[in-house]
């Protein structure tokens, strides 16, 4: 069995690429779903002796299978928003205390402790929904916040106008997260100069406006806010890690996650350059689901373990996870 402490206390690449393997063999040990998988390419643990051989499980199996590797009792189960008539993703969670351990250290590892920001958050699209991934996060970040400002909008933009101005006075550090159509509602009516806040978009038009070029929603953003950069958090409903930008959208893993690309015409092969191609995501943290996940997002991996999303295949669905179409 995998000690969860083992995956938060990783100190090398070599650490790292050690234990996604262990993870690899448990997971084909003990989740019938992608022994399946692997089995269908005829992949055995005796084939697999770096992380490049690994099989990465299209995410698409989320919506069709339970993709488990503990019999354990699930203690929630998470949903993608998806759009209109599509089948959402079901990411069923056996330990919420690893999510939460996960998304407050990879938090930490970026800007520090959590309790020493005023969190606000404006996420209507997902507060008009149960079981949303990222607003159980942001929830509990606001819960772990030491300062009572905290808080979720929904559609009472002036008050958030009106906290944002007055957060500005103070020496306090803010951050606003939000869902890109949501923050762009809120400098369409409000202009702002705001010195000590970080704006981080999620992603996501939800069909409520037109989609944007990320340079484009980015332009509007520090405009509208009075900032020199946007932040940008990717996450997603089948994951329990994230990936943060500080901006120009280039993002960075916590040491317990990694991206991959592979060939856009051989979803079987792994590139080792900087070619655009699928994403692959390996996150250590899903170790009771699966780590090793084939998003339908399009990227390219840089140096030092960052990468950038440049779009989406088109057959696949368009969701709030910070994918901006070319």
């Amino acid at each position: 069995m995998i000690n969860p402490k083992d995956i938060f206390s990783i100190p090398s690449d070599n650490s790292f690429n050690a234990l996604a393997l262990e993870v690899f063999r448990f997971q084909f040990d003990h989740n019938n779903t992608y022994r399946s998988f692997c089995d269908l390419l005829y992949k055995h643990p005796s084939d697999v002796r770096t992380i490049h051989d690994i099989p990465f499980l299209p995410v698409e199996f989320f919506k069709t299978h339970n993709v488990l590797s503990s019999s354990n009792t699930t203690q929630t189960t998470f949903t993608s928003s998806g759009t209109t008539g599509s089948v959402p993703s079901k990411h069923h969670v056996i330990d919420l205390n690893i999510y939460k351990h996960s998304f407050t250290q990879g938090f930490q590892h970026f800007y520090g402790n959590i309790e020493d920001y005023v969190i606000l958050a404006l996420l209507p699209s997902y507060l008009e929904r149960d079981s949303s991934s990222l607003v159980y996060m942001v929830n509990t970040m606001i819960q772990t916040s030491k300062y009572s400002e905290s808080g979720f909008y929904l559609d009472n933009l002036d008050d958030l106008k009106d906290q944002l101005i007055t957060l500005n006075r103070s020496d306090r550090k803010v951050l606003l997260i939000g869902v890109s159509f949501a923050l762009l509602d809120l400098v369409d009516s409000h202009q702002f100069k705001l010195k000590n806040t970080i704006i981080m978009e999620t992603g996501g038009m939800k069909g409520r406006r037109k989609e944007l070029v990320r340079e484009e929603l980015h332009q509007l953003l520090k405009k509208g806010f009075g900032v020199n950069h946007i932040h940008s958090e990717y996450g997603m409903t089948e994951l329990l890690s994230q990936a943060y930008s500080k901006g120009d959208g280039l993002f960075e893993c916590p040491p317990w996650m990694k991206v991959l690309t592979r060939d856009t015409e051989d979803a079987l092969s792994i590139q080792h350059s900087t070619k655009a191609g699928g994403i692959n995501v390996i996150d250590l943290a899903n170790i009771n689901s699966c780590s090793f996940i084939a998003t339908q997002d399009l990227g390219k991996v840089l140096g030092n373990n960052t990468f950038q999303i440049i779009g989406r295949f088109d057959s696949s669905d368009i969701r709030g996870c910070n994918l901006m179409v070319i």
